[in-house]
């Protein structure tokens, strides 16, 4: 059997590349600009070696009993590692996937296919676009993932962009959003804000480190109309390789004290992380 190669491509928002991991035979490690962006593991799609992809299958995990399928929006594409993931561990499940770059979808498709009938559909779009099109309580769970290089775009930010999210959710649907920041955590602490008015449950999930300032890293937000089951949350994410919290509540509330929700009109993206923060070589 030949070696796999890495692929090097041009696509719409720089320069891509797939490197094999040389531990599993058949796993590979997308990069855009130099960032980390999926690993996915075509032989085992439950593998999942990126933190805040565990932590948002702990969220899909928790989303409704072991194995029953579920309708799942999800907001930025990568290599499709959450879609092969609820694919592999609800199977029967209806799932689209939004990705702005035609280029890095093109890559996918020939490099990293899905398998037969994985109930997956990828089309290229703008991922708000794509949700405000998207019909009222068709979504059991919507996933965003989105960076424009590294950073979160400003219009997936705001007010207007979180009431389309939950007009799409059902009544006892999740929002699960992979963001990112660092202190004073200016941006996380407006998208709690922003967040909480639209929705009546929210939580974050992040390492401690993270959550202290300490480092610049990635948070996971998690919203929805009816409660969140944060026990439960807390014990998966206790027990990952590197540990997070659930932050909730009356902690929540401190974390975000002060910060107001944000309008269509003052949206900004996610901050631009120090140098070398996820950048690999």
């Amino acid at each position: 059997m030949e070696e796999p190669i890495p692929v090097t491509r041009d696509v719409d928002w720089g320069t891509a590349k797939l490197m094999p991991d040389v531990d599993r035979q058949r796993a590979w490690l997308l990069t855009v600009n130099g960032a980390p962006q999926s690993y996915v593991d075509l032989d085992d799609p439950t593998h999942l070696e990126f933190e805040y992809a565990q932590r948002i299958a702990h969220v899909l995990d928790a989303a409704a009993e072991p194995h029953r399928a579920l309708d799942v929006l999800h907001l930025g594409g990568g290599a499709l590692t959450l879609p092969r993931y609820v694919a592999a561990t609800r199977p029967g499940s209806r799932q689209r996937v939004v990705e702005a770059d035609r280029g890095l979808l093109a890559l996918v498709t020939e490099h990293l296919p899905l398998r037969h009938g994985s109930g997956v559909e990828v089309i290229a779009g703008d991922a708000r676009s794509e949700l405000e099109a998207a019909a009222d309580a068709s979504a059991d769970v919507i996933v965003a993932d989105v960076f424009g290089g590294s950073q979160v775009p400003a219009h997936l930010t705001s007010l207007a962009y979180a009431r389309a999210a939950a007009r799409v959710l059902r009544p006892h649907g999740r929002y699960a959003a992979n963001l990112a920041d660092g202190a004073p955590f200016t941006f996380l602490r407006s998208q709690v804000a922003t967040f909480r008015a639209v929705f009546a449950h929210v939580c974050l999930i992040a390492e401690p480190s993270v959550l202290r300032g300490r480092r610049f890293g990635n948070a996971v937000l998690v919203a929805s109309h009816t409660e969140l089951p944060v026990a439960a949350l807390a014990r998966r994410a206790a027990g990952d390789a590197f540990p997070a919290r659930v932050e909730h509540g009356e902690a929540l509330e401190r974390f975000a004290a002060g910060a107001r929700p944000v309008d269509d009109a003052d949206a900004v993206g996610s901050p631009e992380p120090p140098g070398g923060a996820f950048s690999v070589g």
